[in-house]
């Protein structure tokens, strides 16, 4: 993200100081029908940073499609989270952390 120039930050400092009171929303068109609005349209989660084994050929597999290899393993890692809640029973929680669960693999 670029750097706001001495303008900028002249503009928003006087913007800051205003009243709400003291701006004009007269060119702002009300929203009365807010029956197309989605909610959490533009809600992200929030990243962390970790480190993760993979296999080579995993890894390779991802980086494959070109820039952009862990965004991608973070899709396919949200569309298998959806699957398990989608299909897992009704009051079941994942396992505690720290808890060691064993879990057959699924064999490829």
């Amino acid at each position: 993200m670029r750097k706001l120039s001495k303008v900028q930050k002249k503009e928003i400092a006087a913007i800051a100081a205003m009243k709400d009171e003291d701006i004009d929303y007269s060119d702002i068109p009300q929203v009365l029908d807010w029956s197309k609005a989605e909610v959490g349209k533009f809600y992200r989660p929030p990243k962390k940073a970790v480190t993760i084994r993979l296999d080579a050929d995993v890894l390779e597999w991802l980086k494959g499609y070109g820039k952009g290899y862990q965004t991608r393993a973070n899709l396919l890692l949200r569309h298998a989270m959806a699957s398990a809640i989608g299909r897992s029973e009704p009051g079941r929680r994942p396992a505690a952390r720290g808890k060691k669960v064993r879990r057959a693999h699924a064999s490829c």
